[in-house]
């Protein structure tokens, strides 16, 4: 990831983060406790949106997106630990989180479903896995419109990938979903998941 990209990344998301992004957000992770780590923290649009957890530990593989992240994570209230690192190979030990956050980061990440089974991984029996994606779309006429525009949006925003089936992809885990909503269509969707105390790690 170059420069271009982290910079204009709030810019460009300002008109939808400033409105219905915000209560989503602030809905989401609401339900996070205990000691949190989120994957692809970007710059750090989340951090003065938790409450009532112990710490934070963020992750995000883009020095540049760590870089923009900075302001954000002097005004955070809460203790929060930035980590230079990828979704796809998690330093942490199993078992290590009562919380783990992503939001709008499975569409760019290479390999979503090895990040996905690091994050189901570190995260503690019983505890909770918290996404907030945009996904392939039911509708079939815009789901074709979602592949058609991928190629060029691929390159456009950093890799991101319009037409991922991110909820197939989450549905695939052994995983309680406890509560999920859908937003915009079904474009976006918020979901709360918990990882069951059998869950065995492979």
């Amino acid at each position: 990831m170059g420069r271009l990209f982290p910079k204009g990344y709030d810019y460009f998301m300002k008109p939808l983060e400033k409105k219905r992004f915000k209560k989503i957000r602030i809905e989401l992770l609401s339900k996070a406790k205990g000691y949190v780590l989120e994957v692809g923290s970007g710059t750090g649009i989340n951090f003065n949106l938790y409450n009532s957890v112990e710490k934070v530990v963020a992750i995000e593989p883009s020095s540049y997106m760590i870089e923009r992240a900075q302001q954000r994570l002097k005004k955070s209230t809460i203790e929060i630990e930035m980590i230079q690192a990828s979704a796809e190979k998690l330093p942490f030990a199993d078992n290590t989180f009562d919380t783990v956050v992503a939001t709008l980061v499975l569409c760019t990440i290479p390999n979503p479903q090895q990040a996905l089974n690091e994050m189901v991984r570190v995260c503690k029996p019983d505890g909770k896995i918290l996404f907030f994606e945009h996904v392939k779309m039911d509708n079939q006429f815009l789901s074709a419109l979602q592949e058609w525009l991928t190629p060029a949006w691929k390159k456009i925003c950093d890799g991101c990938c319009l037409n991922r089936d991110t909820l197939s992809l989450i549905k695939n885990y052994p995983l309680k979903i406890n509560e999920l909503n859908d937003y915009y269509k079904g474009l976006f969707i918020a979901v709360e998941t918990i990882k069951p105390s059998t869950y065995l790690n492979s």
